[in-house]
């Protein structure tokens, strides 16, 4: 028997057992992408909002409103339900604090989640 007769159809099992390692390699960098995109973008909305309402003329609850709308542009409404913005001290100084708390689905999905808990901070402008 030839070695080519014998090597028949081991591309086959190669291509097999390559995409068993290869393919759940890919959709998981590609599921930790996600959770890393949704997490900078709630950052960056949480930051955009406390400087919102840090200006002058601007509320906490417009703070929170900026915030929302720019998680619901860049990602999905469902990450912008639980925003929150107050104003506290930090070292004698008003500041803007806004909260966002979001919850990404960390396996597909249908699978477990990735709670996240993201903030931004502004010095409050006085007038």
């Amino acid at each position: 028997m030839s070695h080519r007769r014998r090597a028949r159809g081991s591309a086959v099992v190669d291509f097999v057992l390559v995409m068993l390692v290869l393919v759940p390699l890919v959709l998981g960098i590609l599921q930790v992408s996600l959770v890393l995109f949704v997490r900078n973008t709630l950052t960056a909305a949480a930051s955009d909002g406390a400087r919102y309402g840090a200006t002058v003329g601007h509320s906490p609850q417009d703070a929170a409103a900026r915030a929302r709308s720019q998680i619901s542009g860049a990602v999905a409404d469902r990450f912008a339900r639980d925003v929150d913005a107050r104003v506290v001290s930090v070292g004698g100084a008003p500041t803007v604090v806004v909260t966002v708390h979001a919850t990404v689905p960390a396996l597909g999905l249908g699978g477990p989640a990735v709670d996240l808990t993201v903030d931004g901070h502004a010095v409050q402008e006085q007038p």
